[in-house]
């Protein structure tokens, strides 16, 4: 069985260059002559047991020492790349599948066997193969000269079952989906383009997709969609994804949200240059809404799941937003404009609104929305914040177990108190004190059911390479609610 990574017909060229091969785990004759041996050590017992030159033992035993995962390639009789594993968690596990990968990755091309993990426990096996096809996306397409490395690794299927290895193949499938969507630059990658990729992803991975145009938008009263769509020469969309499995656990389903800002000048209240660069990455949200349901529908999860994905770029032309204006919302709620940067709430709050026709029995927006929830942050977790405790902390401890890690803001009312308005309902922003807080309460306000924001500013964009993430979009959020989904199949009844 061969998984090529991230080939899918939705992409003029592979992401990533990694095959994982299943072999029979008594065939001799299964694995090719002169193929590389990858031997995982994980503790200084199995070393002395390995029986190794002094020289290689001692190099080894350096790295263990250290407590910093490293890969050796060693040369004696054969090619053989020895994985230190100085500790044993799951994201350290999937941090060594990511430095294995970098190491494997200058040889260019080959093949290579990995020897037997069985002393691992079966969750250890599945983060090592989650880090190591992480590590394996790159995105290429618009490199007039690129090394494009040819890898495969053959594995035993007494160490990984075919469905294991399918689930945690699409899992990341689903991350490099986001990844790339979030990459494309802002000239290939608008409202209507966009909507173009998810109804082909859709086909692909087997959810369904509606897309609604400006004449539909119009007639539903999505005034804030709308409204910072003036200014632009690309019209809106409004994006709806379902999956609906047979022997889904819910029969009310859990709608996602992603803000699908496609590029965020900030319109009039416009962004200085510095602030500008990298707003390619403002649908992050929703890019990740895509992600995740490429997974679950690709690996068939029994849930009933809704994403829904306003679309817009924010720009500036004679018609568009301006500060001062009242616009009104998709519920009739007056918005008075204080800020055309503060955007993504906007068409937030009309798709939060759409989703009440759901009767869900939960919604999750993500978006890349402030400034503040990333100086809360940093790269290293998600805002969030809600009005469902219990929920929030089961989100909490998927977000420890895939280490997409979660901080829960203040949501006192306070905060609502100063989105107070003199000329509308409301106003957009709540001014310098508690800016991801204000911007929860804003969303909080189109809800009516049980609610989650996150905030993904902080991780969803990198300038630099930093843990498993690469430069440039992370795909944040997938592998959390992904894994937030199929603990909720378990406790169904």
């Amino acid at each position: 069985m061969y998984i090529d990574f991230l080939n899918f017909k939705t992409s003029n060229l592979k992401d990533s260059y990694l095959t994982l091969e299943l072999k029979p785990y008594n065939s001799d004759k299964a694995i090719p002559e002169n193929v590389a041996k990858i031997i995982l050590v994980s503790d200084e017992k199995q070393l002395k047991n390995l029986q190794l030159s002094p020289s290689l033992s001692k190099k080894i035993s350096t790295v263990f020492k250290s407590k910093k995962d490293e890969v050796i390639a060693s040369f004696d009789n054969a090619i053989t790349f020895w994985a230190i594993a100085t500790s044993q968690d799951s994201e350290q596990n999937r941090k060594l599948g990511m430095v294995l990968y970098k190491a494997l990755e200058k040889e260019i091309s080959g093949s290579y066997y990995l020897e037997d993990l069985t002393a691992w426990k079966e969750g250890e096996k599945t983060s090592f193969y989650e880090g190591l096809l992480l590590g394996s996306y790159q995105f290429k397409i618009y490199q007039k000269e690129k090394t494009i490395p040819n890898l495969k690794i053959l594995i035993s299927n007494k160490i990984i079952s075919e469905k294991t290895l399918n689930e945690v193949s699409n899992l990341i499938k689903g991350v490099g989906i986001t990844r790339t969507l979030v990459n494309e630059p802002p000239s290939k990658l608008d409202s209507v383009t966009f909507s173009e990729r998810i109804v082909q992803i859709g086909k692909d991975c087997g959810f369904e997709t509606e897309v609604l145009h400006k004449d539909k938008i119009k007639s539903l009263r999505m005034g804030g969609l709308l409204s910072v769509n003036k200014g632009s020469e690309i019209p809106p969309t409004f994006n709806i994804m379902t999956y609906q499995a047979k022997n889904a656990k819910n029969k009310k389903p859990l709608v996602l949200v992603g803000k699908g800002v496609t590029f965020d000048t900030g319109g009039y209240s416009l962004k200085s240059g510095d602030n500008m660069t990298s707003m390619k990455s403002d649908m992050a949200g929703a890019a990740a809404v895509v992600g995740l349901m490429a997974a679950i529908s690709k690996n068939e999860l029994p849930y009933y799941v809704v994403g829904l994905v306003p679309s817009t770029d924010n720009k500036i032309d004679n018609n568009a937003l301006l500060v001062d204006d009242v616009i009104t919302m998709m519920d009739g709620t007056t918005v008075e404009v204080i800020n055309t940067d503060a955007e993504g709430r906007l068409i937030l709050a009309d798709a939060l609104t759409y989703a009440k026709r759901y009767d869900p029995e939960l919604v999750i927006d993500l978006a890349t929305l402030t400034g503040a929830a990333a100086a809360i942050t940093g790269p290293f977790g998600i805002a969030m914040a809600g009005n469902q405790q219990d929920k929030m902390d089961a989100l909490k401890q998927s977000g420890e177990n895939s280490y997409e890690r979660i901080f829960q803001l203040p949501f006192w009312k306070e905060f609502e108190d100063l989105l107070k308005s003199e000329v509308a309902d409301l106003k957009n922003i709540g001014g310098r004190m508690g800016g991801a807080s204000t911007a929860g309460k804003f969303l909080e306000h189109f809800t009516d059911y049980d609610w989650i924001h996150l905030d993904i500013a902080g991780p969803a964009f990198l300038e630099e390479a930093r843990g498993l993430y690469p430069s440039g979009a992370t795909g944040m959020g997938v592998r959390l609610l992904y894994e937030f989904i199929k603990t909720r199949v378990k406790v169904a009844k």
